[in-house]
C-alpha cells in the first residue's frame, strides 16, 4: 500500500542557557539569515525584559529592525501584525515574548511566507516550538496551522525571571500530555484516526521527563527550568511529526478552552490544563493521584478554588468540553458528560 506524501517542519536551531540574547545575531547567521530586515515582534513588558537586549544585539550586528507591539492573540492583532511585515518586507520574523506574541507572529509570518524565530521570555505553554498557533475568534479560541520556528533562542534566566506563576502552568501544559496521547489512541481505536507511536512516545516522555524533576523546576533551578523548556519544544516537535496537535492537546485541553469561554476569570491555559488532566486521568482510570502530587508539590493549582473560578463553572466546563472541537474524539465521547458525572469526577478527584 502507498503511503500518502507528509512533510514536517522542526527548528533547524536551538540555543538554550543562561544569558544567551545576545547570540541573537549568530543564531540567525547559523540558519541562513545575514544581516538584513528583521521583524521584531514582542509586548510592552517582554520588549523591556528582553526585546531590548535582543533589538540591540541584532542592529549592533548590522540588521535593520523594526519592532511590532502584539497585545493579543485574536483575528485581529493577526491582521495587524499581518500589514505590519507587509510593509516592512523583512527577511525574518522574531518573537520574543510570550505565547500570544509567539502565535501571532507564528500565523502572520507563515500568511506572508516567511520564516521567524521564537525567542520565548516564559515557559508556560509548548507553543515554543510547535506549528499550530492559537488565535481567538468571537471570543474563543481556535487552533490554526502555521509553521514551526526556523530556530528557537530560549534564556534560561530570562525565562526564571518571569513571574512563578507562568512556569508552574508550564509544568501542567506539559503534564497534559498524558492524557491527550491517551485520547489520541482512544481515537485511533474508536474512529480509525490517523496515530504516530513516535509522536506519542516523544510527548509521553516529555511528561514524564518533567514529573520526574519537579523538585529543580518547582524551585526554578537554572537545570530545572532547562529540562522544562526543553520538554515544551520537544512537544512542539512530536506536534509537527503528528502533523495535528493531537499529541499535546486532547480532553484537558477542551476543558481549559471550556472554561475560557464560561469563567468570568479563567486562570492560566497551562493552570486550566493541569487540573483538566486529573480530571481526565480520573476517567481514563489511569493514576490520577501521582498527577495532582505532581501539581501540588511544584505549586501549581490543582482546584476550582486555586484556579480561581468557581465550582458551579468547573462542572459547566466538563459538560460542554466536547463541544469545543466536535472533530476531535476523546475520552468524553460524542455526548460529554452528565451534569451528575461531571459533578461527581470533580469532587471525587478533589477539584471541588
Amino acid at each position: 500500500m502507498a503511503v500518502p506524501k507528509k512533510r514536517m517542519q522542526f527548528p533547524r536551531e536551538v540555543m538554550v542557557g543562561s544569558d544567551v540574547l545576545d547570540d541573537a545575531p549568530e543564531l540567525l547567521r547559523s540558519v541562513g539569515i545575514p544581516p538584513g530586515k528583521v521583524s521584531l515582534f514582542s509586548g510592552p513588558t517582554t520588549m523591556r525584559v528582553a526585546g531590548e537586549r535582543v533589538l540591540e544585539a541584532l542592529e549592533d550586528a548590522g540588521y535593520e529592525v523594526e519592532t511590532h507591539e502584539v497585545t493579543g492573540s485574536t483575528v485581529e492583532d493577526v491582521k495587524k501584525a499581518s500589514e505590519h511585515v507587509e510593509r516592512v518586507e523583512p527577511d525574518v520574523v522574531v518573537a520574543v515574548g510570550g505565547g500570544k506574541v509567539i502565535d501571532v507572529a507564528k500565523v502572520s509570518s507563515h500568511r506572508n511566507g516567511l520564516p521567524f524565530v521564537s525567542v520565548p521570555t516564559s515557559a508556560s505553554h509548548d507553543g515554543i516550538a510547535s506549528p499550530f498557533a492559537s488565535i481567538r475568534r468571537e471570543g474563543r479560541p481556535y487552533s490554526e496551522p502555521a509553521h514551526a520556528p526556523l530556530a528557537v533562542l530560549a534564556d534560561i534566566e530570562v525565562i526564571r525571571n518571569a513571574p512563578e506563576r507562568l512556569l508552574k502552568a508550564g509544568v501542567g501544559d506539559v503534564i497534559s500530555n498524558v492524557t491527550a496521547v491517551k485520547d489520541w489512541k482512544l481515537a485511533h481505536r474508536l474512529r480509525n484516526e490517523p496515530f504516530s507511536e513516535y509522536a506519542a512516545s516523544m510527548s509521553k516522555m516529555a511528561a514524564k521527563i518533567v514529573m520526574d524533576n519537579v523538585k529543580p523546576i518547582g524551585k526554578c533551578l537554572p537545570e530545572g527550568v532547562k529540562k522544562l523548556v526543553q520538554a515544551l519544544i520537544s512537544g512542539g516537535v512530536a506536534m509537527s511529526i503528528a502533523g495535528s496537535s493531537r499529541p499535546c492537546s486532547g480532553s484537558e485541553h477542551l476543558f481549559s478552552h471550556a472554561l475560557d469561554v464560561i469563567a468570568d476569570r479563567p486562570a492560566l491555559h497551562g493552570e486550566q490544563c493541569g487540573v483538566g488532566t486529573i480530571m481526565m486521568e480520573y476517567l481514563h482510570d489511569g493514576d490520577w493521584k501521582r498527577i495532582r502530587e505532581t501539581l501540588r508539590r511544584v505549586g501549581a493549582p490543582t482546584t476550582a478554588e486555586e484556579l480561581g473560578v468557581s465550582e458551579e463553572e468547573v462542572i459547566e466546563a466538563l459538560c460542554r468540553a466536547h463541544e469545543i472541537r466536535p472533530e476531535r474524539y476523546t475520552i468524553l465521547g460524542d455526548r460529554g458528560l452528565t451534569r451528575e458525572a461531571a459533578e461527581r469526577v470533580a469532587r471525587v478527584t478533589g477539584v471541588i
